[in-house]
């Protein structure tokens, strides 16, 4: 049987043990950082704006890992002071091939 909690006021609800913690997991101002990234990256050569769940249809997963080595390559130098760059952006480039990547595994259980 599951755990309840009272409030004060009287409100019931069940506890929180167990269940997954996305306020806490998770961070508004990195995934808003993120966001402003893809934005900015939303604009293909041709000049056309690519959906933003454009990276969702699919992309092979040697594309995100030969990708995410070079970004996580351009982290490095920028962290090591070798290379002037943006470390955010470097940081996003990073996050979006890991998503994908991870993205693409998931694709596959579902």
């Amino acid at each position: 049987m599951e755990r309840m909690i009272k409030f004060k006021g009287g409100a019931t609800r069940s506890v929180d043990d167990g269940k997954l913690d996305f306020e806490g997991f998770l961070s508004p101002i990195v995934l808003e950082r993120y966001a402003c990234y893809m934005q900015k990256h939303r604009k293909q050569a041709d000049g056309k704006m690519r959906e933003s769940d454009n990276w969702q249809n699919g992309m092979c997963k040697n594309r995100y890992m030969k990708s995410m080595f070079r970004h996580f390559f351009d982290v490095w130098k920028i962290h090591r002071g070798v290379m002037a760059g943006d470390m955010e952006d470097a940081l996003c480039a990073l996050l979006f091939n890991v998503m994908g990547y991870l993205f693409e595994i998931l694709k596959k259980k579902s």
